[in-house]
């Protein structure tokens, strides 16, 4: 079964216009099997412990805007703030309601700390933790600003990818 939702989400991560390449990793990863070099994701299905880590750091490889995502790379300490990190959050969860799979593969019990069930217990209760920068990307609708939102509201997406062309400061 792990392979066949590796395959899943695979699929759909290149779907959305990111590369992933599957290939042998050498030396420590910040998550098991995967790793991110110069905007793309790589795999090695050997070392791979949780399937759903691909989505989200494939969300932080969306979240980021199109003229700064070849730049990122792993091996870049502290590339990724607290901003990144609940976009990518909200981008997975919208993707696993898109592919109708349970939150639970992202949000598993070895990762986000220790509250990665209470993290999808909070969006799937519809407290939405980072879908307004997924709205400030032009990503999703989402907030009472935006009149879309009360007809294709987050989690449905508008795009897969950041529609920003460059880092601009939050409203």
């Amino acid at each position: 079964m792990a392979q066949d939702i590796t395959k899943t989400l695979i699929n759909f991560i290149q779907s959305t216009g990111i590369p992933v390449y599957c290939e042998n990793i050498t030396g420590q990863t910040f998550l098991p099997g995967m790793t991110i070099r110069n905007g793309a994701l790589i795999v090695d299905h050997e070392k791979l412990l949780y399937p759903g880590d691909l989505l989200h750091e494939a969300g932080h490889i969306a979240v980021t805007p199109a003229d700064e995502r070849d730049a990122l790379d792993e091996s870049k300490t502290g590339q990724f703030d607290d901003g990144n990190e609940m976009a990518a959050m909200a981008w997975s969860y919208a993707a696993c309601r898109y592919l109708n799979i349970d939150p639970l593969i992202v949000f598993h019990d070895h990762g986000y700390r220790g509250v990665s069930r209470s993290i999808a217990a909070n969006f799937d209760a519809g407290q939405y933790m980072g879908a307004f920068l997924l709205d400030w990307h032009g990503m999703a609708n989402y907030g009472d600003h935006n009149p879309e939102a009360a007809v294709n509201p987050y989690p449905t997406m508008k795009h897969w990818l950041s529609q920003k062309q460059k880092l601009e400061e939050a409203p």
